[in-house]
């Protein structure tokens, strides 16, 4: 796989990232070590985690899944030196205040997170520190619509910046990126950066695959424009685009136990619990099998073949699911396959947003 420049940073990662979140939740750690592990011996030198993981976020859970990287990286030595480590801090409270208290997300904040993310990995630093949803109010998670009447913006992107910068600084940090975020937020971002001599956010970590473009709805044009490097989160759309849920639906005695849309209420009242996000997987999943491709194929070759897309992140349970993943990297997708694509998006537009 050819190394991707991350914006304009000094970061080189390959297009497949591993992601971590069901590390603690789903995957002990034994079996979370043997997926570091093999992820690494295929080639694949990008791993992306968070301070609130693992998912879905509970406060028994909080903070696992650095733990339980680090503690791989301890078992493993040379595996740090081999990898691009990114996490990221949780934005204002949403309803998880062992996370975060309060609804700003101040400069102490930032460096407290930091910290404690270095010491949990057992790093001196941190290559990639992501914002990992806006302190701003912003539709994210399924939300599609601006709400001004809930702006509660306390702290400025600008301070946000300085205290980046004095992390970079003193070496905690390599470089900065942003998630669930918006187009104006990554402008605001960049502005102040470059007028101010400050960290330039290299990436932005958003939701996107056939059942969730939103990234195509300007934000593209913005990061390409800006030199901004898109990660593509829950490529797979939580499973819906593997077809495990095709024939028995999310719920219900046939519906996959270990899976994790029947497996959490909390994940069903989510946008992948939506009626129409089955209905438009079981359409991309059917074109899959129409020729001669499985629905992964189809679901993870769209996102690795995109020109908006840098890194393609994929989250597994097992080690057969990671390797099928990074197997189908280099699927080519035909222009046919591709305008049955956008035909079946025009009919059912994006019910995962």
């Amino acid at each position: 796989m050819k190394k991707i420049q991350l914006g304009q940073s000094d970061l080189h990662v390959t297009p497949i990232c591993l992601g971590t979140m069901t590390f603690g939740e789903q995957v002990d750690e034994p079996t979370a070590h043997a997926i570091l592990s093999r992820s690494l011996e295929r080639g694949v030198d990008f791993i992306d985690t968070a301070e609130m993981y693992s998912v879905p976020t509970r406060k028994e859970t909080y903070s696992v899944t650095e733990t339980i990287i680090g503690n791989w990286f301890a078992a493993n030595p040379g595996a740090r030196q081999k990898l691009v480590l990114a996490t990221k801090v949780a934005g204002p409270l949403r309803n998880t205040p062992w996370v975060r208290e309060g609804v700003g997300m101040t400069a102490a904040d930032i460096v407290a997170s930091c910290e404690a993310s270095l010491k949990r990995l057992k790093t001196d630093t941190i290559d990639l520190y992501q914002i990992h949803w806006p302190e701003r109010h912003v539709p994210a998670f399924g939300n599609i619509y601006y709400d001004p009447a809930k702006e509660v913006t306390q702290t400025p992107i600008h301070e946000q910046l300085e205290t980046f910068a004095k992390l970079v600084k003193a070496g905690k940090i390599r470089a900065i990126g942003l998630s669930n975020e918006t187009p104006y937020g990554v402008h605001e971002f960049v502005r102040l950066a470059e007028q101010h001599d400050l960290p330039r956010v290299a990436t932005v970590q958003n939701v996107y695959n056939l059942a969730s473009r939103g990234v195509e709805n300007g934000l593209d044009e913005t990061m390409h424009r800006l030199g901004v490097s898109l990660l593509a989160y829950s490529p797979l759309a939580y499973g819906l685009l593997t077809g495990k849920y095709d024939k028995s639906g999310i719920t219900g005695p046939d519906a996959p136990e270990e899976a994790r849309i029947t497996r959490y209420e909390s994940v069903r009242k989510l946008r992948w619990g939506r009626p129409d996000a089955l209905k438009a997987a079981r359409l991309y999943n059917q074109l899959a099998r129409d020729n001669g491709l499985t629905p992964t194929q189809l679901a993870l070759g769209f996102c690795y073949t995109k020109w908006q897309v840098a890194s393609t992140i994929i989250g597994v349970r097992t080690l057969a699911q990671l390797d099928e993943d990074i197997d189908a990297y280099g699927t080519k997708l035909s222009p046919e396959i591709l305008a049955e694509i956008d035909r079946i998006r025009w009919d059912i537009r994006d019910p995962a947003a």
